[in-house]
């Protein structure tokens, strides 16, 4: 053996035995920049907790999950530029409609008092626009949703706007596929807006919607350099046909979410149809995604601006609260906090998943102190282990307040609802947890209509039938077993 390579045999040996006893050092480095730079990005304290006890009990496995889920990546950023920059050409337009709205919400005042300011507020953040006079019809369940968005599909004439958390290319993906199909060939312009991460079966057919004349943008792609996109998901659901009716809700294109037997889970969630002016609303939102995962611009005065009728057709007022990475402040939280202050008689909320945020917990029960009946409903059986047990840690002081838990028995509730006094429902994609009001892409509709509302509180007191009631006797009587692993989880609540 030559003594270069004995030399290098050497020195690897060397540099073994070295790693070896001193390996802990560099990992240290590692450590304390990761926890350093935590401190320095000034998180929510809960929040910044949380990280360090992952990646301090966690070796290793904790800061990969770090890397994957906790950076506050350039992408939040960029989401704020480019926002900025798309909402500035919207500027113009908004403006031209600041002295009708202001008309708008003098009228909201006279017929909902109080609860108007969360319009005033959507108005004043520049998020959304109040919108008067629309038609809106609540849908239940799969089974009402998808007859009456295959419907709108089948009369569009100019266009059709699709964006959605998960499309799935089972029976119903295929089907409305295949009319998207049929509509492209007869001149239709179809535009489909996925988040990557939700719907990696429908991204593997891009080449099928280019050859069937379909616009398709998978919204930040996951990829091996870009793993961390799957911490921001685009989780909204809505349809636009023709500028003139929009579909927005918790209904995914999924077979899951119709109940006909096929499926082994019974699936309880809400959707509304929107005609009106409310649609361009949703249309410049949807305007603003589509560039953002660079899709093929086009210009909204194309015949994409709903035309209001010179006689108001519908009696319905319409607006949105929208969040994404890059929004200034969670404005879907926001104005669901200013209409549970200002409920007077009645608070119905409907969630999958319940990781309140400190301001909402308070908010209820401050609502529930002062005599408004809160009640709020829950799957009894999540699924996600971690936020079942995460959520039932955070029922105790609500209970103890006087808010009504009910637990939804019958399948899976997936309704992300509220309706307050029977005068304002919110109807979207937000979940009340963190993620949706801090990092999703997420939509709420909000609306006043004396139906609609009556029709939704009807729903929830349906539903309670299906539903055990959970007092704090029956919360206190739950294995201490469980209790411990609702506070072991309640520690991951800010990640989650």
């Amino acid at each position: 053996m030559s003594v270069l390579a004995n030399t290098t045999i050497e020195i690897l040996r060397d540099v073994g035995a070295f790693l070896y006893q001193w390996y802990w050092v560099p990992l240290l480095l590692v450590y304390v920049g990761v926890i350093a730079t935590i401190l320095i990005e000034n998180r929510n304290p809960a929040k910044t907790i949380a990280w360090i006890l992952v990646i301090v009990f966690l070796p290793v496995i904790g800061i990969v999950v770090y890397y994957l889920f906790g950076q506050k990546f350039q992408k939040v950023k960029v989401f704020q530029v480019q926002d900025r920059e798309k909402h500035t050409r919207l500027l113009r337009f908004w403006d031209q409609l600041g002295p009708l709205t202001d008309d708008y919400l003098r009228v909201l005042k006279q017929s909902i008092g109080q609860l108007s300011r969360v319009f005033t507020f959507l108005k004043r953040q520049r998020v959304a626009l109040p919108t008067l006079h629309n038609e809106v019809k609540l849908l239940i369940n799969g089974e009402e949703k998808f007859p009456a968005l295959i419907e709108a599909i089948e009369s569009a004439k100019h266009h059709i706007h699709l964006e959605y958390y998960i499309f799935d290319t089972d029976n119903i993906g295929n089907q409305i596929i295949g009319l998207l199909a049929k509509k492209a060939s007869a001149g239709v312009t179809v535009r489909v807006i996925v988040d990557d991460f939700g719907s990696p079966k429908l991204n593997r057919h891009r080449g099928r919607l280019a050859a069937a004349g379909i616009e398709f943008v998978a919204f930040l792609p996951v990829r091996f350099t870009s793993l961390a996109n799957s911490n921001y998901r685009n989780h909204r659901k809505i349809a636009i046909i023709d500028g003139r009716t929009a579909f927005v809700g918790g209904i995914n294109i999924s077979d899951r979410y119709i109940n006909d037997g096929q499926q082994e889970l019974f699936w309880r969630d809400t959707a509304v149809r929107i005609q009106g002016g409310a649609v361009n609303v949703l249309q410049a939102q949807f305007w603003i995604n589509w560039h953002l995962g660079k899709g093929a611009s086009f210009d909204l005065r194309d015949g994409y601006f709903y035309t209001t009728p010179i006689k108001p057709t519908g009696s319905a007022a319409v607006s949105f609260a929208f969040c994404d990475p890059g929004s200034v402040s969670p404005f879907n939280m926001e104005a669901l906090l200013i209409g549970i202050a200002e409920a007077e008689e009645y608070i119905q909320l409907c969630t999958p998943y319940f990781i309140p945020s400190d301001e909402l917990s308070t908010a209820l029960q401050l609502a529930a102190g002062s005599g408004v009946r809160v009640e709020l409903m829950l799957p009894a059986r999540s699924d996600s282990f971690f936020v079942q047990h995460a959520s039932f840690s955070f029922l105790k002081p609500l209970l103890a307040r006087g808010v009504s838990v009910y637990l939804y028995e019958k399948g899976f509730l997936h309704a992300k609802t509220a309706c307050i006094d029977g005068k304002l429902a919110y109807i979207g994609t937000v979940n009340l947890d963190i993620r949706s009001f801090y990092i999703n892409f997420e939509v709420s509709s909000i609306i006043h209509d004396d139906v609609l509302c009556g029709e939704l509180s009807s729903q929830f007191e349906l539903d309670k039938l299906d539903s055990t009631h959970l007092t704090m006797d029956k919360w206190l009587k739950r294995p201490k077993l469980k209790r411990g692993m609702d506070s072991v989880c309640r520690l991951l609540a800010p990640l989650l």
